[in-house]
This record gives structure tokens, C-alpha cells and sequence, in this order.
């Protein structure tokens, strides 16, 4: 049995739902990530987060990803993970990033004795993955879900959040004009 700070800090937290006995799952994220609880040394708990994210060639659309891309792509996706421990408070291991079927598996191990700051950590942790996993996204293909709906996201975001906004960005129509960010030299 997990001791009830643990589940009370994952039962509130709205990123996270109960799915067993000390494991937790995020609820509205478009990838699996599971966080299991254990006990650990006097009041600590260690927890273990493991994000699944699909492989390049499960989320494109008509077309089958030659052997080499998708190695290339995972061995890159692997060296960007590397530092995904860093993201949490906690003083966390370096991940163990696995290649498990049409999944990249990614696996986090820290401890704390402060469950709160635990579940934020966990969900930092599922939030860089996601968010490494999407900047790989290769150009040129047709995605299917849940690729095609993260780069619609992301373009969304972009769109309305973009460093000067959509007429300021110094393309056609932009007040900097030609010339300037994205424009044709002078």
C-alpha cells in the first residue's frame, strides 16, 4: 500500500489518475506515462516514470520509413533524452532509453520525501519527453494521430504565440519588411 500523502498528491494533482496499487497515469496526455511508487529509505518514496512514445515509422501516414531514417531518428531522439533527469527537482538518474517494438521507451528513477514536488517532477518528466519527442518530428511525411494533431498544436501555438506574433515576424506584410527575419537580402 502506498502511504496516503502519496495517493492524496496524485489524486489531486489533474494531471493524473489512480491505475493500481502505487501507479499513476496521466490523463490527458497523448503518450503513456506511468509513474509506479515504492517505499524507500526512512519516509522517501522512489519513484519510477516510464514515458512510451510511438516510433516515427507507427505515425506515419502511407508510407513505410526506410530502416536507416528510423534508426537515425531514434539514435537522435536517444541523445536528446539524455537529459531528461534534469527537469526534476529531485535528484534524479539518468534515464534508460529503450527501443521496444514500434515504441521509444524512456525510464526515470528518482526519490523523494516530498510527494507534491514528486508528482510535478514525474509530470516534468512526461511533459520533456513529449515535448523532445515532437521537435523530432521529421518534415516531408504525413503524419497520423497523435503526430498530426501535436504539430497542429504546436502550429497553433506558434501561430498565436510566435516570438513577434503572426505580422510582426518579418515576412511579407511585416512592419521590419525585406530584408529582416525570414525576408530576402538586400
Amino acid at each position: 500500500m502506498t502511504d496516503e500523502r502519496v495517493e492524496r498528491a496524485f489524486r489531486q494533482h489533474p494531471h493524473f489518475e489512480r491505475t493500481g496499487d502505487g501507479e499513476f497515469e496521466t490523463s490527458e496526455k497523448p503518450f503513456e506515462n506511468v509513474v509506479t511508487v515504492a517505499d524507500a529509505d526512512e519516509g522517501s518514496h522512489r519513484y519510477e516514470v516510464v514515458a512510451r512514445t510511438p516510433m516515427l515509422d507507427a505515425v506515419v501516414e502511407g508510407e513505410t520509413v526506410a530502416d536507416v531514417v528510423e534508426d537515425g531518428w531514434f539514435e537522435t531522439l536517444e541523445l536528446r533524452l539524455e537529459d531528461t533527469h534534469t527537469v526534476a527537482d529531485a535528484d534524479a538518474a539518468p534515464p534508460e532509453i529503450e527501443r521496444e517494438g514500434d515504441e521509444a521507451v524512456a525510464t526515470v528513477e528518482f526519490e523523494s520525501a516530498d510527494p507534491e514536488q514528486a508528482v510535478e517532477d514525474a509530470l516534468a518528466i512526461a511533459e520533456f519527453v513529449e515535448g523532445t519527442w515532437v521537435q523530432g518530428i521529421i518534415p516531408g511525411y504525413e503524419y497520423r494521430e497523435p503526430a498530426a494533431g501535436l504539430r497542429e498544436r504546436a502550429q497553433q501555438n506558434y501561430d498565436e504565440n510566435g516570438v513577434e506574433g503572426a505580422e510582426g515576424a518579418g515576412g511579407p506584410g511585416s512592419a521590419s519588411g525585406p530584408g529582416d527575419a525570414g525576408g530576402p537580402p538586400r
